[in-house]
């Protein structure tokens, strides 16, 4: 089972995009090109790169997961020069010669197998190419009560190690900007911008489909006490039918190593 096997709909549906500033963020840290282009790994649905079409001529999006590319493909249809492709971060192939002036990762740099992947992604960067990892806080940051009862009926009812999948993850005690410098990008910089949302508790459960610990392959014949219990904790929270998730996107950027 792959880590989001069973989420393409609530993914498609129920994950938020980048916003307008974090777009802009982006596009102004990667250098001109003739064609501008884009390479999104980890693209899921292609999230990143609907932001970002208006910045960019061309985009290929990699991802692993065969039914959210096929999401992706319905939900970016139409798009000109953008192709979402199968791939593993650490081996994907592009046609010889195409190189990005940006490369993204969107929530998933935390998967990957760090020191493969920047190496092997320096053949499809351009000469002073930025890579971007970015990403937003999930309900195992906290911040908010309702993500914290959220993250008791998991663990309560799938134990206290966060799941991914049929495994559980661990976060690595480096950080991804370690990771960068390691691998010999330069100039990493940090970046944070605050961003405020609102969701119906339905939206809410929906969001915790779509994710590696709270599946609808990971919950099994639980689903339905799950999004019950989910429910009945977030309710009570929620104001004119609204749960506000104070967040922020974190976005780490560095340039492509000589």
């Amino acid at each position: 089972m792959s880590l989001f096997a069973s989420t393409a709909d609530f993914y498609g549906r129920y994950r938020s995009g980048i916003t307008a500033e974090v777009a802009e963020l982006l596009s102004a840290s990667a250098p001109a090109g003739a064609p501008r282009r884009l390479l999104d790994v980890g693209t899921g649905t292609g999230l990143v790169i609907r932001a970002l079409l208006p910045h960019f001529d061309e985009a290929i999006g990699v991802d692993p997961d065969p039914d959210l590319l096929a999401v992706g493909r319905d939900q970016l249809r139409g798009a000109r020069q953008v192709r979402l492709l199968p791939g593993r971060a650490e081996d994907f192939a592009l046609d010889p010669g195409w190189r990005a002036q940006l490369v993204t990762v969107c929530r998933a740099f935390h998967w990957f197998d760090r020191p493969a992947f920047l190496s092997h992604v320096r053949g499809a960067m351009a000469p002073r190419a930025t890579l971007a990892i970015l990403g937003d806080r999930s309900i195992w940051d906290g911040g908010d009560e309702w993500k914290d009862r959220a993250r008791r009926v998991v663990q309560d009812m799938l134990g206290q190690e966060r799941r991914a999948g049929e495994g559980t993850y661990r976060p690595s005690a480096r950080s991804f900007v370690d990771d960068l410098t390691d691998a010999g990008y330069t100039g990493a910089s940090s970046h944070f911008l605050p961003v405020e949302r609102n969701r119906t508790v339905e939206e809410v459960i929906g969001l915790l489909h779509s994710m590696s610990f709270a599946s609808p392959a990971v919950l099994g014949d639980a689903i339905g006490e799950f999004d019950r219990r989910i429910r009945d904790e977030l309710t009570p929270l929620a104001s004119d039918g609204a749960l506000t998730d104070h967040n922020e996107y974190y976005v780490y950027t560095a340039t492509r190593p000589r």
